[in-house]
């Protein structure tokens, strides 16, 4: 089957669920996303570097921007794993990766991805799911800035690495039971 049958048919997400170790992990395991790249966006340095981001003190988060075909997987099945892998309730944390780096965000790349995600979240916080308020922020795409190459498919190099093992691995194992009918 041929994922791409038209290159202007391709859609651009950008999600922050804390490490974008784990982030990258559970897109690349889905049918109709092409490219999963970590890196960092939302802040005001140019270019940064892994350890400036981890500083704290370049307003960046670790997100992880996708290549997606929406006729294979819509953005909508993207929103529902994004909230599903990760606690939206956690302010500038996922477990113990703590700062604003590790922020729950979606940053949008159209009006309609915004409208979208926006609905999800209000859905979401009115359904109850969680004991807490859903803290993600919503905000216009601005820049993608790609992380060194150590962090590019982090998780399928360093399978054995105990952050893989511990916080990973269980990410993973949850998209798989979830969503199985969506893995490639």
């Amino acid at each position: 089957m041929n994922l791409v049958s038209n290159s202007s048919e391709l859609e651009t997400a950008t999600f922050g669920a804390g490490c974008f170790w784990c982030v990258e992990a559970v897109f690349q395991n889905l049918k109709g996303v092409l490219s999963v790249e970590s890196g960092f966006s939302g802040g005001y340095i140019k270019n940064p570097a892994y350890r400036e981001v981890c500083m704290g003190f370049t307003g960046h988060a670790e997100v992880c921007q996708l290549v997606f075909n929406p006729t294979i997987v819509s953005f909508d099945e993207l929103l529902e794993i994004f909230w599903q892998t990760h606690d939206p309730t956690q302010l500038n944390r996922q477990g113990n990766d703590v700062g604003t780096h590790y922020r729950s965000v979606i940053f949008y790349h159209t009006e309609q991805q915004k409208e979208k995600a926006e609905k999800y979240k209000q859905l979401l916080q009115a359904s109850g799911a969680f004991e807490k308020p859903v803290v993600t922020e919503i905000t216009a795409f601005d820049k993608f800035y790609k992380a060194e190459d150590y962090h590019q498919n982090y998780f399928s190099t360093n399978t054995d690495a105990p952050y893989c093992q511990f916080v990973i691995r269980p990410k993973v194992e949850k998209l798989k039971k979830v969503f199985r009918s969506k893995l490639k």
